[in-house]
Protein backbone atom coordinates (compact mmCIF):
# COMPACT_ATOMS: atom_id res chain seq x y z
CA UNK A 1 0.00 0.00 0.00
CA UNK A 2 1.34 3.40 -0.94
CA UNK A 3 1.28 6.00 1.83
CA UNK A 4 0.37 8.72 -0.64
CA UNK A 5 -2.83 6.77 -1.37
CA UNK A 6 -3.68 6.17 2.27
CA UNK A 7 -6.38 8.82 2.53
CA UNK A 8 -7.82 7.86 -0.86
CA UNK A 9 -8.52 4.27 0.13
CA UNK A 10 -10.11 4.95 3.49
CA UNK A 11 -13.76 5.96 3.64
CA UNK A 12 -14.10 5.18 7.33
CA UNK A 13 -14.97 8.11 9.59
CA UNK A 14 -12.77 6.91 12.44
CA UNK A 15 -9.79 6.65 10.10
CA UNK A 16 -10.46 10.12 8.72
CA UNK A 17 -10.50 11.51 12.25
CA UNK A 18 -7.15 9.87 12.97
CA UNK A 19 -5.64 11.33 9.81
CA UNK A 20 -7.01 14.75 10.73
CA UNK A 21 -5.41 14.50 14.18
CA UNK A 22 -2.12 13.42 12.62
CA UNK A 23 -2.11 16.49 10.38
CA UNK A 24 -2.27 18.70 13.48
CA UNK A 25 0.77 17.19 15.22
CA UNK A 26 2.87 16.02 12.31
CA UNK A 27 5.38 18.91 12.39
CA UNK A 28 6.05 18.72 16.10
CA UNK A 29 8.93 16.65 17.46
CA UNK A 30 6.69 14.84 19.95
CA UNK A 31 6.96 11.07 20.10
CA UNK A 32 4.10 9.15 18.48
CA UNK A 33 2.81 5.78 19.68
CA UNK A 34 0.69 3.70 17.30
CA UNK A 35 -1.40 0.99 18.96
CA UNK A 36 -3.19 -1.69 17.00
CA UNK A 37 -3.45 -5.35 16.15
CA UNK A 38 -0.94 -7.07 13.90
CA UNK A 39 -1.59 -6.24 10.26
CA UNK A 40 -3.58 -3.00 10.69
CA UNK A 41 -0.91 -0.97 8.90
CA UNK A 42 1.04 0.69 11.72
CA UNK A 43 4.18 0.85 9.58
CA UNK A 44 2.21 2.58 6.83
CA UNK A 45 0.96 5.17 9.30
CA UNK A 46 4.49 5.73 10.56
CA UNK A 47 5.81 6.35 7.06
CA UNK A 48 2.82 8.57 6.29
CA UNK A 49 3.57 10.71 9.35
CA UNK A 50 7.17 11.09 8.19
CA UNK A 51 6.30 11.89 4.57
CA UNK A 52 3.91 14.72 5.39
CA UNK A 53 6.16 16.19 8.09
CA UNK A 54 8.89 18.81 7.85
CA UNK A 55 11.41 15.96 8.16
CA UNK A 56 10.30 14.30 4.91
CA UNK A 57 13.46 15.19 2.99
CA UNK A 58 15.58 13.32 5.53
CA UNK A 59 15.80 9.62 6.33
CA UNK A 60 12.98 7.39 7.48
CA UNK A 61 14.35 4.21 9.03
CA UNK A 62 12.44 1.33 10.56
CA UNK A 63 13.13 -1.81 12.54
CA UNK A 64 11.06 -4.56 14.13
CA UNK A 65 12.14 -5.18 17.70
CA UNK A 66 10.51 -8.58 18.19
CA UNK A 67 12.60 -11.69 18.82
CA UNK A 68 15.97 -9.96 18.38
CA UNK A 69 18.80 -10.66 20.88
CA UNK A 70 19.71 -7.67 23.03
CA UNK A 71 23.32 -7.39 21.80
CA UNK A 72 22.31 -7.48 18.14
CA UNK A 73 19.46 -5.05 18.74
CA UNK A 74 21.75 -2.62 20.58
CA UNK A 75 24.19 -2.75 17.67
CA UNK A 76 21.40 -2.11 15.14
CA UNK A 77 19.97 0.82 17.07
CA UNK A 78 23.08 2.52 18.44
CA UNK A 79 25.94 1.18 16.31
CA UNK A 80 29.29 -0.15 17.48
CA UNK A 81 32.99 0.55 17.30
CA UNK A 82 35.52 -1.79 15.72
CA UNK A 83 36.47 -4.63 18.05
CA UNK A 84 33.73 -3.87 20.57
CA UNK A 85 32.67 -7.53 20.39
CA UNK A 86 33.81 -10.67 18.59
CA UNK A 87 32.15 -10.09 15.23
CA UNK A 88 32.65 -6.30 15.17
CA UNK A 89 35.17 -6.23 12.32
CA UNK A 90 34.62 -2.52 11.70
CA UNK A 91 32.71 0.45 13.03
CA UNK A 92 29.01 0.64 12.28
CA UNK A 93 26.48 3.45 12.43
CA UNK A 94 23.27 2.62 14.26
CA UNK A 95 19.79 3.43 13.01
CA UNK A 96 19.51 6.47 15.28
CA UNK A 97 22.57 7.97 13.59
CA UNK A 98 21.27 7.07 10.14
CA UNK A 99 17.92 8.67 10.95
CA UNK A 100 19.50 11.91 12.19
CA UNK A 101 17.33 14.79 11.02
CA UNK A 102 14.56 12.41 10.05
CA UNK A 103 12.33 9.83 11.70
CA UNK A 104 12.87 6.39 13.21
CA UNK A 105 10.11 3.81 13.52
CA UNK A 106 10.43 1.13 16.20
CA UNK A 107 7.83 -1.57 15.61
CA UNK A 108 6.85 -4.08 18.31
CA UNK A 109 8.09 -1.81 21.09
CA UNK A 110 6.14 -4.08 23.44
CA UNK A 111 8.68 -6.86 22.75
CA UNK A 112 11.84 -4.84 23.40
CA UNK A 113 14.13 -6.34 26.10
CA UNK A 114 14.23 -4.47 29.41
CA UNK A 115 17.93 -3.58 29.09
CA UNK A 116 17.29 -1.97 25.69
CA UNK A 117 14.39 -0.02 27.21
CA UNK A 118 16.88 1.61 29.58
CA UNK A 119 19.15 2.62 26.69
CA UNK A 120 16.22 3.98 24.68
CA UNK A 121 15.14 6.09 27.62
CA UNK A 122 18.65 7.51 27.91
CA UNK A 123 18.63 8.46 24.21
CA UNK A 124 15.27 10.20 24.52
CA UNK A 125 16.36 12.14 27.58
CA UNK A 126 19.83 13.18 26.39
CA UNK A 127 19.26 13.22 22.60
CA UNK A 128 22.59 11.42 22.33
CA UNK A 129 23.60 7.86 21.54
CA UNK A 130 26.66 5.92 22.57
CA UNK A 131 27.92 3.24 20.22
CA UNK A 132 28.77 -0.12 21.74
CA UNK A 133 32.42 0.11 22.74
CA UNK A 134 32.41 3.86 22.20
CA UNK A 135 33.43 6.59 24.63
CA UNK A 136 32.14 9.71 22.91
CA UNK A 137 28.39 10.53 22.89
CA UNK A 138 26.95 11.34 19.46
CA UNK A 139 24.11 13.89 19.27
CA UNK A 140 21.03 12.80 17.31
CA UNK A 141 17.92 14.69 16.23
CA UNK A 142 15.14 12.23 15.37
CA UNK A 143 11.37 12.02 15.47
CA UNK A 144 10.54 8.80 17.32
CA UNK A 145 7.53 6.77 16.20
CA UNK A 146 6.82 3.50 17.99
CA UNK A 147 4.17 0.83 17.58
CA UNK A 148 2.66 -1.74 19.90
CA UNK A 149 0.14 -4.52 19.36
CA UNK A 150 -0.87 -4.53 23.04
CA UNK A 151 -1.77 -1.99 25.71
CA UNK A 152 1.58 -0.88 27.14
CA UNK A 153 -0.09 0.29 30.35
CA UNK A 154 -0.80 -3.34 31.15
CA UNK A 155 2.87 -4.25 30.60
CA UNK A 156 3.86 -1.36 32.86
CA UNK A 157 1.55 -2.62 35.61
CA UNK A 158 3.15 -6.08 35.30
CA UNK A 159 6.67 -4.65 35.56
CA UNK A 160 7.58 -5.77 32.03
CA UNK A 161 7.79 -2.28 30.52
CA UNK A 162 9.42 0.76 32.10
CA UNK A 163 6.88 3.36 33.20
CA UNK A 164 9.28 6.25 32.51
CA UNK A 165 9.88 5.03 28.95
CA UNK A 166 6.15 4.59 28.42
CA UNK A 167 5.50 8.21 29.37
CA UNK A 168 8.25 9.32 26.99
CA UNK A 169 6.86 7.49 23.95
CA UNK A 170 3.15 7.94 24.73
CA UNK A 171 3.07 11.69 24.10
CA UNK A 172 0.82 11.43 21.02
CA UNK A 173 -0.93 8.03 20.93
CA UNK A 174 -3.15 6.81 18.09
CA UNK A 175 -5.32 3.70 18.31
CA UNK A 176 -5.48 2.20 14.81
CA UNK A 177 -8.79 0.34 14.34
CA UNK A 178 -8.86 -3.25 13.15
CA UNK A 179 -10.26 -3.99 9.70
CA UNK A 180 -13.39 -5.58 11.20
CA UNK A 181 -14.03 -2.22 12.92
CA UNK A 182 -13.97 -0.39 9.59
CA UNK A 183 -15.65 -2.78 7.20
CA UNK A 184 -16.61 0.09 4.89
CA UNK A 185 -12.93 0.23 3.92
CA UNK A 186 -12.89 -3.36 2.65
CA UNK A 187 -14.35 -2.72 -0.86
CA UNK A 188 -12.02 0.20 -1.69
CA UNK A 189 -9.04 -1.71 -0.28
CA UNK A 190 -9.89 -4.71 -2.47
CA UNK A 191 -10.11 -2.45 -5.51
CA UNK A 192 -6.77 -0.89 -4.59
CA UNK A 193 -5.03 -4.25 -4.18
CA UNK A 194 -6.47 -5.62 -7.44
CA UNK A 195 -5.04 -2.64 -9.31
CA UNK A 196 -1.75 -3.10 -7.48
CA UNK A 197 -1.35 -6.80 -8.30
CA UNK A 198 -3.04 -6.86 -11.73
CA UNK A 199 -2.71 -3.37 -13.22
CA UNK A 200 -3.33 -4.64 -16.75
CA UNK A 201 -6.30 -6.87 -15.96
CA UNK A 202 -9.82 -5.69 -15.13
CA UNK A 203 -11.24 -7.92 -12.41
CA UNK A 204 -14.80 -7.67 -11.14
CA UNK A 205 -16.27 -9.13 -7.94
CA UNK A 206 -19.70 -10.70 -7.61
CA UNK A 207 -22.03 -9.36 -4.92
CA UNK A 208 -21.92 -12.71 -3.12
CA UNK A 209 -18.12 -12.67 -3.00
CA UNK A 210 -18.00 -9.05 -1.81
CA UNK A 211 -20.53 -9.81 0.92
CA UNK A 212 -18.30 -12.64 2.15
CA UNK A 213 -15.26 -10.35 2.11
CA UNK A 214 -17.08 -7.74 4.18
CA UNK A 215 -18.53 -10.25 6.66
CA UNK A 216 -15.27 -12.09 7.32
CA UNK A 217 -13.63 -10.90 10.60
CA UNK A 218 -10.08 -10.59 9.14
CA UNK A 219 -7.98 -11.58 12.17
CA UNK A 220 -4.87 -10.68 10.15
CA UNK A 221 -6.39 -7.31 9.22
CA UNK A 222 -5.27 -5.40 6.11
CA UNK A 223 -2.19 -7.60 5.69
CA UNK A 224 -4.36 -10.71 5.47
CA UNK A 225 -6.74 -9.05 3.01
CA UNK A 226 -3.81 -7.96 0.85
CA UNK A 227 -2.38 -11.49 0.75
CA UNK A 228 -5.77 -13.04 -0.05
CA UNK A 229 -6.37 -10.63 -2.94
CA UNK A 230 -2.85 -11.25 -4.23
CA UNK A 231 -3.44 -15.01 -4.26
CA UNK A 232 -6.90 -14.83 -5.82
CA UNK A 233 -5.82 -12.37 -8.52
CA UNK A 234 -3.26 -14.85 -9.81
CA UNK A 235 -5.88 -17.46 -10.68
CA UNK A 236 -9.07 -15.66 -11.74
CA UNK A 237 -9.54 -14.36 -15.25
CA UNK A 238 -12.10 -11.57 -15.18
CA UNK A 239 -14.36 -12.11 -12.20
CA UNK A 240 -14.01 -13.16 -8.56
CA UNK A 241 -16.83 -15.53 -7.61
CA UNK A 242 -17.75 -16.84 -4.18
CA UNK A 243 -16.14 -20.20 -4.99
CA UNK A 244 -12.82 -18.44 -5.64
CA UNK A 245 -12.59 -17.30 -2.02
CA UNK A 246 -10.51 -19.13 0.59
CA UNK A 247 -12.33 -21.60 2.77
CA UNK A 248 -12.22 -19.41 5.87
CA UNK A 249 -13.61 -16.38 4.03
CA UNK A 250 -16.46 -18.38 2.54
CA UNK A 251 -17.50 -19.45 6.00
CA UNK A 252 -17.00 -16.07 7.69
CA UNK A 253 -15.82 -17.77 10.88
CA UNK A 254 -13.93 -21.10 10.84
CA UNK A 255 -15.13 -21.84 14.38
CA UNK A 256 -18.75 -21.58 13.25
CA UNK A 257 -18.02 -23.98 10.42
CA UNK A 258 -16.59 -26.54 12.84
CA UNK A 259 -19.55 -26.06 15.15
CA UNK A 260 -21.91 -26.86 12.29
CA UNK A 261 -20.12 -30.15 11.80
CA UNK A 262 -20.10 -30.86 15.53
CA UNK A 263 -23.77 -30.06 15.97
CA UNK A 264 -24.68 -32.70 13.43
CA UNK A 265 -23.04 -35.37 15.54
CA UNK A 266 -25.26 -36.69 18.30
CA UNK A 267 -22.82 -37.39 21.09
CA UNK A 268 -23.99 -39.33 24.11
CA UNK A 269 -22.21 -41.04 26.92
CA UNK A 270 -22.02 -44.32 25.03
CA UNK A 271 -20.08 -43.00 22.01
CA UNK A 272 -16.42 -43.93 21.79
CA UNK A 273 -13.67 -41.52 20.75
CA UNK A 274 -13.22 -43.08 17.31
CA UNK A 275 -16.97 -42.87 16.68
CA UNK A 276 -16.97 -39.16 17.51
CA UNK A 277 -13.97 -38.54 15.22
CA UNK A 278 -15.61 -40.43 12.34
CA UNK A 279 -18.82 -38.47 12.80
CA UNK A 280 -16.96 -35.16 12.74
CA UNK A 281 -14.89 -36.13 9.71
CA UNK A 282 -17.99 -37.26 7.84
CA UNK A 283 -19.77 -33.95 8.47
CA UNK A 284 -16.70 -31.84 7.72
CA UNK A 285 -16.49 -33.48 4.30
CA UNK A 286 -20.17 -32.80 3.66
CA UNK A 287 -19.90 -29.17 4.82
CA UNK A 288 -16.85 -28.63 2.62
CA UNK A 289 -18.74 -29.92 -0.40
CA UNK A 290 -21.72 -27.76 0.48
CA UNK A 291 -19.82 -24.48 0.67
CA UNK A 292 -17.91 -25.40 -2.50
CA UNK A 293 -21.16 -26.06 -4.39
CA UNK A 294 -20.12 -29.66 -4.94
CA UNK A 295 -16.74 -28.77 -6.46
CA UNK A 296 -14.44 -31.49 -5.09
CA UNK A 297 -11.22 -29.70 -6.01
CA UNK A 298 -12.23 -26.57 -4.08
CA UNK A 299 -13.57 -28.61 -1.17
CA UNK A 300 -10.30 -30.54 -0.92
CA UNK A 301 -8.27 -27.33 -1.12
CA UNK A 302 -10.38 -25.69 1.57
CA UNK A 303 -9.76 -28.62 3.91
CA UNK A 304 -6.05 -28.69 3.12
CA UNK A 305 -6.27 -32.14 1.53
CA UNK A 306 -5.03 -33.45 -1.78
CA UNK A 307 -7.80 -34.26 -4.23
CA UNK A 308 -6.96 -37.97 -4.14
CA UNK A 309 -7.08 -38.07 -0.32
CA UNK A 310 -10.34 -36.14 -0.33
CA UNK A 311 -11.91 -38.58 -2.80
CA UNK A 312 -10.69 -41.55 -0.78
CA UNK A 313 -12.45 -40.13 2.26
CA UNK A 314 -15.64 -39.51 0.28
CA UNK A 315 -15.54 -43.15 -0.79
CA UNK A 316 -14.85 -44.26 2.79
CA UNK A 317 -17.97 -42.48 4.06
CA UNK A 318 -20.05 -43.25 0.96
CA UNK A 319 -20.55 -39.55 0.21
CA UNK A 320 -21.50 -38.85 -3.40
Amino acid sequence: MNTTNLTLISKNQQMREILNQISKVVDSDSSVLLIGETGVGKEIFAEYIHKISNRSLNAFVKIGLAAMPSELLASELFGHEKGSFTSAAGEKKGLFEIANGGSIFLDDIDDVPFEIQTKLLRVLESKEIMRIGGTNPIPVDVRLITASKVDLKELVSRGIFRADLFYRINVVPFQIPSLRERRDDIPPLIEHFLKMFQPNKKIEITNEAMKAFVNYPWPGNVRELKNVINRISLFVSGKINFDDLPFEVQNENPIEFLLKACNKCYVDGNMKFDQIVKCLEHNLLKEALKVSSGNQSNAAKNLGLSLSTFRDKLKKYNIV
